[in-house]
């Protein structure tokens, strides 16, 4: 076992986790392979707030529920859980907030509440910016350069960082995907001033237990693989392939959800679990 003493992190239950059997080091190849790895095997779910808990950030608590506890889990636990592991692989990690973009109505200021990070690779002139808990058919599958304009294709996606008007003295950036008839989707838009864990736990405690947050009251569970993307909110399952095809069905109850949640998304939860109705 590989433990990284400091942390504590378990790396060799995490990359068995992923699926990832590369040469551990601090490399550009690396830093995408073990992004787009984790991005393909551990589900986005807000399972815990909506069966009535707070989900912990400590390390020990994601390494028992997101490695080895079959679950998933929504941003901070799982970028908390990507940055422990490309610390322990040599990276250098600065994490950030951003304020959510996508749905927002014009005009609308919402709060920073989505974990992300910047992740410095050695020898590197450029940095990147590292993204596994953001849970749409829209998120990075790869670290995108934080370079403005340039396009990548973490196949079968698209993004790009751009700047963003603004009026305070950091600068601003925003990330886009790139949707039908070369559209480009803003997600969410951030600084690079650096958050710390205590920064993260007073948000996580405000998204699982405001009545007002929808992480809440409603599920919202996402899965990618590489043929496609699919999404359970509430009991709407929704899955949209690769070229974009979209098939939906609503789940019939509570027992439906758990057997898909299981069959589908691979997340199994203890017997005797009930669904809010």
């Amino acid at each position: 076992m590989t433990t990284d003493h400091e942390s504590g992190l378990d790396l060799d239950a995490y990359l068995a986790r992923i699926g990832w059997t590369g040469e551990p080091a601090p490399t550009v190849e690396v830093l995408r392979s073990v992004h787009r790895a984790h991005a393909l095997s551990i589900p986005f779910e807000n399972l815990d707030p909506v069966l009535g808990s707070v989900p912990s950030l400590a390390l020990a608590d994601l390494q028992a529920k997101l490695v080895r506890g079959e679950r998933g889990g929504y941003c901070y636990e799982q970028n908390t859980l990507l940055a422990a592991a490309l610390t322990a692989l040599g990276f250098r990690v600065t994490l950030l907030c951003a304020r959510v973009l996508l749905g927002a109505a014009p005009g609308d200021v919402r709060p920073r509440t989505h974990m992300l990070m910047r992740v410095e690779v050695p020898g590197e002139p450029t940095p990147y910016v590292a993204d596994v808990g953001f849970g749409w058919d829209s998120s990075l599958l790869e670290p995108i350069p934080l370079v403005a304009d340039v396009e990548l294709h973490d196949a079968p996606r698209r993004h790009r960082l751009a700047h963003a008007p603004h009026d305070g003295p950091l600068e601003l950036w925003k990330l886009q995907a790139g949707r039908a008839g070369g559209k480009w989707e803003d997600q969410y838009a951030f600084t690079l001033e650096p958050f710390q864990a205590p920064d993260y736990e007073v948000i996580n405690w405000h998204i699982a237990t405001n009545p007002r947050s929808p992480f809440q009251h409603l599920l919202y569970v996402q899965r990618t693989t590489p043929e496609a993307h699919l999404a359970l909110l509430g009991r709407r399952l929704v899955e949209t392939s690769a070229d974009g095809t979209r098939k939906e069905r609503e789940l019939a109850n509570g027992d439906e959800v758990l057997q898909v949640l299981a069959t589908d998304f691979g997340i199994r939860l203890p017997e005797g679990t009930r669904l809010p109705e």
